[in-house]
């Protein structure tokens, strides 16, 4: 009888237990805090297709020959013609391929691309005026998002660049020749899709590039065009995030006081059986917490109630990063910290650091760099900062991967700590 009243009670606290278990489970809370960086000169970079542009303009050139000094300056001016795209790869730095051309206006001593008209006998000059491009490639620096922070509606941005290309007449005496540009662009915002310029440049080249050598040891332009430009999209840049899961203390605090509370009864239960001598051939295991066959359904209540509320304790753990980078932020150790205090209280479990990369950016090689550099900078951070016994922690990466949650590239740059 005494037997039968003591496995009663056992059963009856157990089943209780368990049912507390749940109901504590449904009723824990976390809260998720995604808080966006302030600093003005942080963002996120994009895609390969994002921030993407064409532009067009049109406008006035003057060529600076052998003989520019002895015409007026009217008489040099001709049309110019640009027709260009390129992309942004950050608010600050892009590249531009360009198409600038039409015609050059001269003069000439020699015959070369001559209109057939004299300009001033007494000088032996005949007018000159032959088509011509320059194909070239320039880089762009935003002074106004590097010097004062991204702002997508800024109304006026200045923006300075240099360039190289391959400057050619098709017109006999036919010229190719490298040449260097420099220039400023002044873009005033119109709306999110359209930027009106004002692009100012100058090229220099060799000396024959106008079919006559004179004592110049280069050619050059010098040009202003008035133009649109088209921004596809994704033409903007988002803030950088740090998103932080947090646990209510409170909570966890009580589902710890209810386990130490089940294993003191359960300790005392056990005793209680032992010391019966009805009830030796169902003694519990004090290791396993498995009866025998004829109570095995108590048993794997027990185990499966301790294997749940170790799984509970032991939730996984997301630290981001930002882009390219593998530092912890402040926000980041906070959370950490909180994630050390619930290891060191659960000294037998081990628990495996795996870092990630955003497949979408960066080479496979730097990927795999930078996702073992991130588990080990959590890793460091859990050992040397907040007393983590290195026992009690493993190191795993997987280099680039796709986005794993809300298709969201930012969460993919991260490290996740999971019991294994």
């Amino acid at each position: 009888m005494r037997k039968v009243i003591v496995l009663s009670a056992l059963l009856l606290i157990t089943g209780m237990s368990v049912y507390a278990q749940e109901d504590y489970s449904k009723s824990l809370k976390t809260t998720t805090t995604i808080v966006e960086n302030a600093d003005k000169y942080k963002v996120e970079t994009n895609r390969f297709w994002s921030n993407w542009f064409v532009t067009a303009g049109g406008g006035g050139l003057i060529f600076f020959g052998d003989h520019n000094m002895q015409m007026k300056f009217g008489d040099r001016l001709s049309p110019a013609l640009d027709i260009g795209f390129g992309k942004w790869f950050t608010p600050g730095i892009g590249i531009r391929f360009m198409y600038s051309g039409l015609t050059i206006k001269g003069a000439t001593q020699n015959g070369s691309h001559s209109t057939g008209k004299v300009y001033d006998a007494s000088q032996w000059l005949d007018e000159q005026k032959f088509d011509f491009m320059n194909i070239h490639g320039d880089v762009l620096f935003n002074a106004s998002n590097l010097l004062c922070g991204y702002n997508e509606k800024r109304f006026w941005s200045v923006t300075p660049y240099v360039g190289l290309g391959w400057i050619l007449t098709w017109e006999s005496p036919r010229a190719r020749n490298f040449n260097a540009s420099i220039g400023l662009i002044n873009s005033f915002r119109l709306s999110s899709a359209f930027d009106l310029n004002l692009d100012v440049r100058g090229t220099a080249t060799k000396d024959e590039f106008d079919g006559e050598r004179g004592g110049r040891k280069e050619e050059g332009l010098l040009s202003v065009t008035v133009g649109v430009t088209y921004k596809f999209p994704r033409r903007t840049w988002g803030r950088s995030t740090v998103k932080t899961i947090t646990f209510s203390d409170e909570e966890l605090r009580l589902m710890r006081e209810q386990l130490k509370a089940m294993n003191d009864e359960n300790n005392r239960l056990k005793d209680e059986l032992a010391t019966s001598n009805k009830v030796t051939e169902r003694v519990v295991e004090t290791k396993a917490f498995a009866f025998r066959k004829k109570e095995g359904a108590l048993s794997s209540a027990l185990l499966l109630f301790y294997l749940a509320l170790r799984l509970f304790l032991a939730a996984p753990y997301l630290v981001t990063f930002q882009i390219s980078r593998y530092a912890l932020s402040n926000e980041a150790r906070v959370n950490i910290g909180f994630q050390a205090k619930i290891m060191k209280e659960n000294k037998n479990a081990v628990y495996t650091i795996i870092g990630y990369a955003d497949k979408g950016t960066g080479t496979k090689e730097f990927n795999q760099f930078l996702s073992k550099a991130r588990a080990e900078a959590v890793y460091n951070c859990l050992v040397n900062e907040f007393g983590v016994p290195a026992s009690q922690l493993k190191i795993t990466y997987e280099g680039g991967v796709d986005n794993m949650f809300y298709d969201d590239p930012r969460v993919s740059r991260a490290v996740i700590t999971v019991i294994k």
